[in-house]
């Protein structure tokens, strides 16, 4: 069994107190890894180390930054076995779902390297004679990330890369649920040749490790994925101690289907948007709200779908789709609104049930808005069918929640598609398409209480960095007095 103390100045540095939990295999329930957590009086070295860093880093040329992410694309997948074990071991990933991660993440990292020449300012026509004004981009200083357990890898990086390549520093913390990832997240960071201290990985409980990694004077932007109760709780933090944050949160997302929808299709984008990694995505389509036309065929079809879905306890099993919860109490949770939904009057179609840490692909129809399956995200495999009488009845009940991160709408009519996207309260519209979707450029978030602030390509640069506006003039200014 391996044992990791904290990431800071390029190499593994034991915490204060010396101490190590347990880091839990959720497949087995055993202990995976011994892992130390850093506390309150760990911060000083991290924080001294990122802001020393960023002294050199900011004026590094972007060129030289640009290499670097492509050396550590190119080294991510040199090591994709070892990582993809890492996230089925600790993660739970299934086998599908850890390839996924392990072959999209490197594409991410270039992405982030083209971001380092992209980095604009912008000049304006001043309205005073000889004053030439522009504006210009520089990077904050040491940032800080509370990364997810369900894409640890991928998440982490977004939120790691586009930060660096804009000329911060930053601070990880994984999630406490996935804390080996991060480290190797390190490790990688540091064997491409990012500079000691441009990447320090401090794995922690949020409760021990006190608001000081937020508050401290040093620490210019904070950046948090997770739920949308915790997530808040930062922004506060953040916003009281004055500085800058964007939280990607929760979502219980839906995916509209209309009458005129190749149901097959409708089928297969519900199946996949519900069911990749156990439906713990935040843009999981967990709502699927269907036209009363197409209504039964699609709940009956659905549920033939999912009843071919392979699932059970162990991730390394060929074509396994279903795999184990991150949580043990996960299953409990979720069982406890679906049970509620069918007491009722929703009607469980396939599914339902769960032993240890895995639960069954279910599939609950009739679900009705004043339901709590209807506006709780239970982050487990769990699709709510809903029926709606037209196109306006689903986009009103598709904003009846306090969600709006993604959405899909399956239909062929061109107006149609368009009223949900115009009328959809979603941060992301997805036409014809799942609701799970994510790429490196586009300005991943959402609204109401899913997102505050957006992620991807320029936009997460805009969110780490800060505008400078100067003035040069030409010649000597006149004045009145």
């Amino acid at each position: 069994m391996k044992e990791y103390q904290l990431f800071i100045d390029g190499k593994y540095t034991s915490s204060a107190s010396g101490e190590y939990s347990d880091d839990m295999n959720p497949a087995t329930n055993e202990v995976y890894a011994k892992v130390q957590n850093a506390k309150a009086e760990d911060l000083e070295p991290v924080l001294a180390s990122s802001q020393k860093a960023f002294e050199t880093w900011k004026d590094m040329p972007p060129s030289a930054r640009e290499k670097l992410f492509l050396d550590v694309a190119d080294l991510m997948e040199e090591r994709a076995a070892e990582l993809r074990d890492v996230l089925i071991d600790e993660a739970g990933s299934t086998m599908l779902k850890a390839g996924y991660e392990t072959h999209h993440t490197p594409d991410f990292l270039r992405s982030m390297a083209g971001e380092c020449r992209r980095i604009k300012g912008e000049t304006y026509v001043s309205n005073y004679p000889g004053v030439k004004s522009f504006c210009i981009r520089r990077p904050l200083g040491v940032t800080v990330a509370i990364a997810p357990f369900n894409f640890p890898l991928l998440l982490g990086v977004r939120k790691i890369g586009f930060s660096l390549a804009a000329g911060n520093t930053m601070i990880l913390k994984p999630s406490e649920m996935t804390p080996v990832i991060g480290l190797k997240l390190g490790e990688l960071f540091t064997d491409a040749g990012f500079p000691p201290g441009v990447l320090n990985v401090i794995p922690a409980q949020g409760a021990e490790l006190g608001d000081g990694l937020i508050t401290d004077r040093r620490v210019r932007f904070v950046t948090f994925t997770g739920s949308s109760r915790v997530g808040w709780q930062v922004g506060a933090t953040a916003a009281a101690a004055g500085k800058r944050f964007a939280l990607e949160m929760g979502g219980k997302n839906p995916i509209i289907v209309l009458n005129d929808a190749d149901v097959d299709y409708a089928v297969d984008t519900a199946a996949f948007s519900n069911f990749m990694h156990q439906g713990q995505i935040c843009m999981t389509g967990s709502r699927v709200i269907v036209e009363e036309g197409v209504y039964d065929e699609f709940v009956e079809k659905l549920g033939k779908k999912v009843a071919g879905i392979p699932y059970g306890a162990d991730p390394r099993t060929p074509g396994l789709i279903v795999g184990p919860l991150i949580r043990t109490t996960q299953p409990a949770f979720i069982k406890e609104h679906l049970t509620a939904a069918v007491d009722a009057g929703a009607k469980l179609v396939i599914g339902g049930d769960y032993e240890d840490n895995v639960f069954q692909p279910t599939v609950c129809a009739d679900v009705t808005s004043d339901m709590s399956l209807f506006k709780t995200e239970v982050f487990g495999p769990l699709a709510s069918v809903i029926k709606a009488k037209g196109v306006e009845d689903a986009v009103r009940l598709a904003n009846d929640v306090e969600y709006g991160l993604s959405s899909a709408v399956i239909t062929n009519d061109l107006q149609k598609s368009w009223y949900c996207i115009e009328n959809l309260e979603t941060g992301m519209v997805h036409i014809n398409g799942p609701s799970v979707r994510d790429e490196p450029v586009i300005p991943f978030g959402g609204v109401k209480n899913s997102s505050f602030g957006r992620e991807g390509g320029h936009f997460s640069i805009d969110e780490c960095t800060e505008l400078k506006w100067i003035t040069m003039q030409t010649g000597q200014n006149k004045y009145p007095f």
